[in-house]
């Protein structure tokens, strides 16, 4: 997709979805044989349900019904969130990490997995586990120090009792739908 064509459909598309309470993270538009996939990706603090995102694609869907941003051809509306083992590549990306075990690549090379605890401005404070039966450490990384950083997804984990107080300090559910799609 052009970069003309993208900043077309950015600017379209993301004051709907943010009046639907979400973020669009991803705007990309694939040749699939001869018709054409437009996939949106969108995410909120709260996570994205079956309904919000039904609701985001009925609204895109009208929008570019009404206009010819994706031109004449046959186009696939897809919606969805960004997946599991998103990357995390904005500030807000980060916070909505929190609680998870997360793989950091590290600008000086090295490699590292660990659970974010919290996050501010300047960087963020990681639990990093202990290897053959030693004590989690405690690790602060500024955001200049990462170069790449991936969740990853835990089939084991206990659950934490201290996830029952989310980001931003108040009692709630701290649980999210990442893996939920809607094709539209």
């Amino acid at each position: 997709m052009s970069s003309t064509q993208s900043e077309r459909l950015r600017e379209l598309l993301e004051p709907l979805v943010s009046s639907q309470g979400l973020d669009l993270e991803e705007i990309a538009v694939d040749a699939v044989g001869r018709k054409r996939v437009l996939r949106v990706v969108v995410d909120s603090d709260t996570g994205a349900d079956l309904d919000r995102i039904a609701d985001v694609s009925r609204a895109l869907s009208a929008k570019l019904d009404e206009t010819d941003a994706m031109g004449g051809g046959e186009y696939t509306l897809e919606v969805g969130t960004p997946g599991a083992e998103r990357p995390l590549t904005e500030h807000r990306h980060y916070v909505r990490a929190t609680g998870r075990l997360v793989n950091f690549r590290l600008t000086a090379g090295d490699e590292l997995v660990a659970r974010i605890l919290r996050v501010d401005d300047e960087g963020i404070d990681l639990e990093v586990p202990g290897v053959k039966g030693r004590k989690a450490t405690a690790r602060r990384l500024a955001f200049d120090d990462i170069s790449r950083a991936r969740v990853q997804v835990e089939f084991n984990r206990k659950d934490d009792k201290t996830d029952a107080t989310d980001r931003t300090g108040t009692t709630g559910a701290n649980d999210k739908n990442d893996e939920t799609e809607e094709e539209a």
